[in-house]
Formats: structure tokens, C-alpha cells, sequence
């Protein structure tokens, strides 16, 4: 066989071969050697490129009772402490208040009373114990001469409540209602720094002891944030049960004991 010939039949085979592998899919050459594909190290996939930062992460909810701390700490006068009240937004009682009862009376009064929530008249004044109970109160504690309209801080009273807004129906307030109104109430009892506490009811003397009972409490004397404390009964409780009067005037007599 000549050369002529050998070329040719070489370029038969060879195109041969080409049209072999087009038919089995080979459509283009990536290098000299072949390549055994199950010899290769098998790659993860790489994750999609994304144009967009993905959302932060939410931020944990502020503890009420923390940020009641935080901002009560940093009240320095009466004042500061009413304005950081108002502006406390995490006890939903708010919401359904028309105004915050803040206290009444004379801040450098000998005596606090300390009540449990305003009713709907104390809601529409503003003012602590000024329906029914509120004036019977007042009676109560000028038969021993204490009011809290006196100048003289020997004979004035200075009043306030654990919760300052009305809870719905006039119910007894919530355990978390009165923990977020507590550091509230022991910043307001800092500043005013009366010889005596009076607890006028349950939420009162839970709030400053942890004991429930005021049938049972009444009339001992007990200590509360440093300070000797008197629990009585409300004088809506009073209203309720007239007899339970002679007991309430005994606790008044001791008050005034005390206080001389």
C-alpha cells in the first residue's frame, strides 16, 4: 500500500472515531488525557449568592419590672418620679385609665398611707381616696388629728397608691400589675421618707411584704423598707362591714401612740 493510500485510510478512521463520539454526546475537547470523573473529590455546592442581608435577628423583649427599676432608680425628686410614671408604658392598665393618680397630701407628713388602686372617681380627679372610702378615710384619721391638707408635717398625711391607674371593674390588681408598680412605690416611699408606713389594705401589704391577709395583719405592727408599718383594713371595707370600725379605731389609737 502506498502513503497516499495509508493517509487516507487513517483520515477514514479517524472521522470514523470523530462521528462515534458526537453520537455518544462528546462535543467538546477539554484536554490530551481522558479524565476518570469518579476518581475526582466530589465538591459541596456552594450556597447562592443572595443581594439581600438576611433580617436581624429580633431583639428579646425589655422586662417590665426592670425597666420599672431603671427608670424609678433615676428619679431625684417627687416630680421626676410623677413624669416617669406617666410615661411608663408597659403595664396595659394605662391603656384604660383616663388619668395617673399619682399621691395627695403634704410629701413631708410623718405618716404615709399607702392604698391599693384608684376607684372611678380617683380615676376622673386624679387624686387618691376621694370617693366614698376617701372621705371616710379622712374622718378616720382627723379623730386623731392628722389630715392631709395640714401645712404642719406633724399633723399632715401624705397618700398614694401601689397601682396608680384603675384596673377594669375596680379588681383586685394582678401579682405582675403590682411587681412593675413596686420598684415605683419604694422609690416614691425614698423620697418622701416618713417615720411611718400605713398599708390600707391587701395589695398594699403584699406589695411591701409578701403577706397576704389584712383581716389577720391588721393592727401588728410589722417593718417595710426599713420603716415600722401599720397594716389596716380599707375603709371600703369598713363601709362594707360597719362592726369592723372599733378594730379600725384601735389601729388609730396605736398609730398615735406610736407617733407621740
Amino acid at each position: 500500500m502506498g502513503i497516499a493510500a495509508e493517509i487516507a485510510e487513517d483520515w477514514h478512521a479517524a472521522l470514523a472515531a470523530l462521528a462515534w463520539q458526537l453520537d455518544a454526546g462528546v462535543d467538546e475537547a477539554i484536554g490530551d488525557a481522558p479524565v476518570n470523573r469518579y476518581e475526582l473529590a466530589v465538591e459541596a455546592p456552594k450556597p447562592a449568592v443572595s443581594n439581600t442581608s438576611p433580617p436581624p435577628a429580633a431583639a428579646p423583649a425589655a422586662d417590665p419590672v426592670d425597666v420599672a427599676r431603671a427608670v424609678a432608680a433615676e428619679a431625684g425628686t417627687l416630680d421626676a418620679l410623677r413624669d416617669a410614671l406617666a410615661g411608663y408604658a408597659h403595664c396595659d392598665l394605662k391603656k384604660g385609665a383616663r388619668n395617673t393618680v399619682f399621691a395627695d397630701g403634704n410629701p413631708k407628713a410623718r405618716v404615709l398611707i399607702l392604698g391599693e388602686a384608684p376607684g372611678a372617681e380617683e380615676d376622673r380627679e386624679g387624686r387618691p381616696f376621694v370617693g366614698r372610702a376617701g372621705q371616710l378615710l379622712d374622718r378616720m384619721f382627723a379623730a386623731i388629728g392628722l389630715s392631709r391638707t395640714s401645712p404642719d408635717a406633724d399633723s399632715a398625711l401624705y397618700i398614694t397608691n401601689v397601682m396608680p391607674w384603675r384596673p377594669p371593674g375596680n379588681r383586685d390588681p394582678e401579682p405582675g400589675e403590682i411587681a412593675m408598680m413596686l420598684p415605683f412605690v419604694e422609690r416614691h416611699i425614698a423620697l418622701v421618707d416618713p417615720q411611718v408606713i400605713v398599708a390600707v389594705g391587701n395589695t398594699p401589704l403584699f406589695a411591701l411584704t409578701g403577706a397576704k391577709g389584712i383581716l389577720r395583719a391588721r393592727g401588728n405592727w410589722a417593718q417595710a423598707l426599713g420603716k415600722p408599718l401599720l397594716p389596716m383594713t380599707h375603709p371600703a371595707y369598713l363601709l362594707r362591714n360597719p362592726a369592723a370600725k372599733r378594730e379600725a379605731w384601735a389601729d388609730l389609737l396605736s398609730l398615735q401612740a406610736r407617733l407621740r
